[in-house]
C-alpha cells in the first residue's frame, strides 16, 4: 500500500495532509552536527553513502515524517560534468572553473560521482516503511546553471543572467547540457528506489517573464517528459522559488504533477489560481517556524483552510534553517496532525 504522501501526489484528498520539511536532514538536528563531526566534511558525507543514509532517516526515525528527503546536493549534477566542488566553512560552495571562463566541452565529465548517490537511496529504501515515500531530487537547470557560470551563489545571479541576454546560445547550450544529466540522474534515482522526485528551482524567482519562460518553463517541462515517459506513474514535484505570479503557468505548461509554493505566495490565492485538482506543497515561512510564536498555530490554520479542497502537502516555502529548535517543529506538527 502506498503512503499518504504519495496518495496525496497521485490527486488524493485526505482528512490531515501529510507532512515532510524542505531540508528536514541537516544542521538543526543534534544528531546530524554529531555524525558531522565524526565524518568530516559536507561533501564527504554526501559521498559516504552508509552515512548518507542515516542522515536521511535521522527527521524520520525523530519526527516520523512521511515522506524521506535524499541527503545529497544539487551541485552534484555540475562535479559530475567536470568542474571542481568544495564546500568552504562560512562561505558556501565553490565550483571551478566557471563556464564565464571555460567552455562548456572542456570539462571533463565523471559519472561515477552519481553512484554513491543511488547507493544512498537504495539503503534509505530498504530500511523505509511502505509508508514512508522515499523522495528524490535534483536542482532545475536554470538554478544549477547560475552556480556553473558563476562558480558560487549570489543573491541576484548578475552572471548567468547577463550571459543569457549576452549570448543567449552559450546558455542554450549549457541548459540542455545540465537537463541532459538531470534526466539521466533522476532516472539513476528512480531505478535505485525513489518514489517521487522534486526539482529545485531555487534562484527562478530572479528573472524576467519572457526569460523565466524560456530557462525556466521550458527545460523543466523537458525533464519531467522524459522522467513521465520512463516511468508514467512517478509523480515529479516542481518548486520554482520566487516565480510569484508565473507559478500557475508553470504549473500549467512544465507537465509537474505537484508544484511547490514558496512563503511570499498567498495560499488563498495559489488555491484559486493553479490548475484546479493539482497537489500543492507549502508553504509555511521557515523564519516562523524558526521563532515559533503563537502566530505559528494561526499561519498553519490559514495555510491548512487554504488548501483543503485540494491534495495537499504541508511543507515550508523553503528549506528549515539550521537554528530552528527542535521543539518548534514538534509544535508544527501537533498543528497539522491535530
Amino acid at each position: 500500500m502506498p503512503g499518504l504522501l504519495l496518495d496525496t501526489l497521485a490527486g488524493k484528498r485526505s482528512a490531515k495532509p501529510p507532512v515532510w520539511l524542505m531540508r528536514q536532514a541537516g544542521r538543526y538536528l543534534p544528531e546530524y552536527r554529531a555524525l558531522r563531526a565524526e565524518k568530516g566534511g559536507f561533501l564527504d558525507l554526501v559521498y559516504d553513502s552508509p552515512a548518507a543514509m542515516e542522515v536521511t532517516l535521522q527527521p524520520i526515525e525523530r519526527f516520523g515524517f512521511d515522506g524521506a528527503i535524499l541527503f545529497s546536493d544539487i551541485l552534484i549534477v555540475p562535479h559530475a560534468m567536470g568542474q571542481h566542488l568544495e564546500f568552504l566553512a562560512g562561505e558556501g560552495p565553490k565550483l571551478s572553473p566557471t563556464l564565464v571562463d571555460t567552455d562548456l566541452e572542456a570539462l571533463q565529465a565523471d559519472p561515477s560521482r552519481y553512484e554513491p548517490v543511488y547507493e544512498t537511496v537504495r539503503l534509505c529504501r530498504a530500511r523505509l516503511s511502505d509508508q514512508v515515500t522515499m523522495l528524490g531530487f535534483a536542482g532545475s537547470p536554470w538554478t544549477v546553471a547560475t552556480y556553473m557560470v558563476a562558480g558560487e551563489g549570489s543573491r541576484d545571479q548578475h552572471d548567468a543572467r547577463a550571459l543569457a541576454y549576452r549570448d543567449p546560445g552559450a546558455m542554450q547550450a549549457i541548459i540542455d547540457a545540465i537537463a541532459d544529466q538531470t534526466i539521466g540522474y533522476l532516472c539513476g534515482q528512480v531505478e535505485a528506489g525513489a518514489e517521487a522526485v522534486q526539482l529545485f528551482d531555487s534562484w527562478s524567482g530572479s528573472l524576467a517573464p519572457s526569460e523565466f519562460e524560456r530557462w525556466v518553463i521550458a527545460p523543466n517541462a523537458r525533464i519531467t517528459a522524459a522522467l513521465r515517459a520512463r516511468f508514467p506513474e512517478l509523480p515529479v514535484i516542481g518548486f520554482p522559488k520566487g516565480a510569484g505570479e508565473k507559478l500557475p503557468a508553470y504549473a500549467r505548461e512544465t507537465g509537474v504533477q505537484a508544484v511547490g509554493v514558496d512563503e511570499t505566495i498567498d495560499p488563498v490565492w495559489a488555491a484559486r489560481e493553479l490548475p484546479e485538482g493539482m497537489p500543492v506543497q507549502g508553504n509555511l515561512d521557515p523564519l516562523l517556524l524558526l521563532a515559533g510564536s503563537d502566530e505559528l498555530e494561526k499561519r498553519c490554520r490559514v495555510i491548512l483552510d487554504a488548501f483543503a479542497d485540494r491534495p495537499h502537502v504541508f511543507n515550508l516555502g523553503h528549506g528549515i534553517d539550521r537554528r530552528t529548535p527542535i521543539a518548534h517543529v514538534d509544535r508544527l506538527l501537533a498543528c497539522v496532525r491535530g
